[in-house]
């Protein structure tokens, strides 16, 4: 073989490697720029399932607390959120979730509190249902976080 035709070969592979890599680090790029969006979409989505459920939990459990009579309507959107939390979220969240849902049923067959027993309540901390259920949601925006880089 002559000097050209390995001079052509050599400048021929080197062209093919240049553009392997070129397509590759594109395809790289691109697939880490998709999961990213991917990622914020969902933690997106799962912030504002949480906001929905602390809402809703929160006034199920209020009700629940003055009133003997279950508020049906209000317990169906409670479970609701329950059922989107299952499809989102880890299993220590769900369970939270459950708990909560829970705690709310059983407290509808408590005596209805008054205002002295809520105000002691509030002091003892007792009060507060939805503490494990914001410490599993931290918990899991930290994992979803460190997934992100």
């Amino acid at each position: 073989m002559n000097a050209s035709v390995i001079s052509a070969l050599a400048a021929l592979a080197g062209a093919m490697i240049g553009g392997l890599t070129s397509v590759l680090a594109s395809w790289l790029s691109q697939r880490a720029q998709a999961r990213m969006q991917w990622l914020t979409h969902d933690k997106m989505r799962r912030q504002e399932l949480y906001k929905e459920f602390i809402e809703v939990a929160s006034r199920c459990y209020v009700h629940a607390i003055q009133h003997d009579e279950p508020d049906i309507p209000a317990l169906v959107e409670l479970y609701a959120k329950i059922s989107r939390v299952h499809v989102l979220s880890s299993p220590k969240v769900v369970e939270c979730a459950e708990k909560i849902g829970q705690k709310i049923i059983d407290t509808y067959l408590e005596p209805d509190k008054t205002f002295l027993e809520i105000r002691e309540m509030i002091k003892s901390g007792s009060i507060d249902l939805l503490r494990n259920f914001n410490e599993a949601c931290r918990a899991e925006f930290a994992a979803l976080q460190a997934q992100q880089f």
